[in-house]
Parts: structure tokens; C-alpha cells; sequence
């Protein structure tokens, strides 16, 4: 019969490997409830201050929703530029589902006139799920995810174990 040690390591070494497995994916309202929307003049940064707010990883999607409009992610220079001439991505059905499928920045402006220079444009940051595990950062996703993340997942099974036995 194996003693209460080493059921106990086994259920520590279990519970602590369980967070690793347990990789999901988040959408992203941008905007939250105001959307994808021509910013008031005085706050033209709404859109990247939201994204600094979340953390982004490889899989998660961001929804877009709008009216009368459209979102075009393109380059780095097409974004200082508000240039639309020539985007990776083009969509205007007023409710777009981007999938961030790599690491690293995406650049997204609105495609309608005049737009982008007003301040509808935004830099979504993808982080790899190590890097966003070590950043201190959460997504916005279910408690039992973050439960598990930045540490927890030592902090969760000891609890646990402790009550068991």
C-alpha cells in the first residue's frame, strides 16, 4: 500500500501539470459594449488603451462590431500612415471575427473616411502563452484559468492535498 507521501506527491505532481494542458482560447469584444466606433475627440486613444488592458495570446479571436464602417488590419507603416490602400485583412460585415493566429503586433484601422486619423486604429500585442503566463498579466477568461496561472498552480494543489489528508 502506498504510503500518504507519496499519494501525496503523485496528487501534487497531477494538480500542478493540470494547468499546462488546460490551454484556451478568449474573444475579445473590442470596445467592450461601445464597439468598434469613432472616438470622442478628446480621448483618440480608446482603442489602444483597451488593448493594453488584456493580454493577447496565439488562438485567442478579437470581434469586431460596428455600423457603417469596416476594419482592415494592415502594416506597421500603413498604420502611422492611416493608409488603406493595401490591408492583410479587409472586412466590413459589421460584426468581423479576427483570428490572432501568431506572436506579435497586428495593426488594425477603420477603412472609412477619415476614420483612422480621428483616432479608430488600434496595435493588438499577441503574446505566446509562456510569455503571457510570466508577464503578470490575466486574460479575460474564466476565473478557473487564471486560478491556475501566474503561480497558482503551486499554491492550488498544496491547498487541496491538505484537506484531503
Amino acid at each position: 500500500m502506498a504510503s500518504n507521501s507519496t499519494i501525496l506527491i503523485l496528487l501534487l505532481v497531477s494538480l500542478s501539470s493540470f494547468h499546462l494542458l488546460s490551454v484556451t482560447s478568449f474573444e475579445f469584444q473590442v470596445g467592450d459594449i461601445n464597439g468598434w466606433i469613432v472616438p470622442p475627440e478628446n480621448d483618440s486613444k480608446i482603442f489602444n488603451d483597451w488593448a493594453s488592458e488584456n493580454r493577447f495570446q496565439v488562438g485567442d479571436t478579437i470581434r469586431f462590431k460596428y455600423k457603417k464602417d469596416s476594419v482592415l488590419e494592415v502594416t506597421e507603416a500603413e498604420y502611422k500612415q492611416c493608409n488603406s490602400t493595401h490591408p492583410h485583412f479587409f472586412s466590413n460585415t459589421g460584426n468581423t471575427v479576427f483570428n490572432l493566429d501568431h506572436t506579435g503586433p497586428f495593426y488594425f484601422i477603420s477603412g472609412a473616411s477619415g476614420h483612422c486619423n480621428r483616432g479608430q486604429r488600434m496595435i493588438v500585442t499577441v503574446m505566446s502563452h509562456d510569455d503571457s503566463r510570466s508577464g503578470g498579466g490575466s486574460s479575460s477568461g474564466s476565473k478557473a484559468a487564471a486560478f491556475f496561472s501566474y503561480g497558482g498552480a503551486a499554491v492550488a494543489p498544496l491547498v487541496l492535498a491538505y484537506v484531503c489528508f
